[in-house]
């Protein structure tokens, strides 16, 4: 008469404790992926950020009274501001690119004029894609911004 095999010596035994292993072994991976990688773009004081939401339109808001409009020229090293509308802005500009999802892509510059009033900023990398870019004067008195898709050798408005 033959004996009957050992239970680790058989398929199904394995078969039914691999399924639920691999479903920890998957639970285990996605818990650590998104402890590491987390949302960077929820912010933990919404008050605050409240208030600085009123303050940000009342720039904008002065930048449309005083007519500022600037002409964003871009390359795939360079990019050029050139002032179009308002008062002539002679002083440094604070220019900000913020990517829509990933924030360690922004950066910020401070721009001042050549001779002929173009702002230069030189860039490391082509900019290229969905991007919001925030003008905003030396003394903080006025902010433009905007949403921009950006490509190669194109020219946007920004009032």
């Amino acid at each position: 008469m033959n004996k009957p095999q050992a239970w680790y010596k058989q398929f199904w035994p394995w078969f039914l404790i691999i399924l639920p292993l691999c479903a920890v072994f998957a639970s285990v991976n996605l818990m650590l992926l998104a402890v590491e990688n987390k949302d960077s773009l929820v912010s933990e004081d919404y008050y605050k950020d409240g208030k600085a939401i009123n303050m940000d339109l009342r720039k904008i808001k002065h930048a449309k009274q005083l007519g500022l409009q600037f002409e964003l020229h871009l390359t795939q090293d360079e990019l050029t501001l050139t002032q179009h509308g308002g008062e002539p802005y002679t002083a440094a500009l604070n220019v900000s690119f913020y990517h829509p999802t990933l924030q360690e892509k922004d950066f910020a510059e401070v721009a001042t004029a050549d001779g002929n009033q173009v702002y230069h900023i030189a860039l490391n990398s082509p900019l290229q894609g969905s991007w919001e870019v925030r003008l905003e004067g030396f003394d903080g008195t006025w902010r433009i911004q905007k949403r921009l898709e950006l490509k190669d050798n194109q020219q946007y408005w920004l009032n």
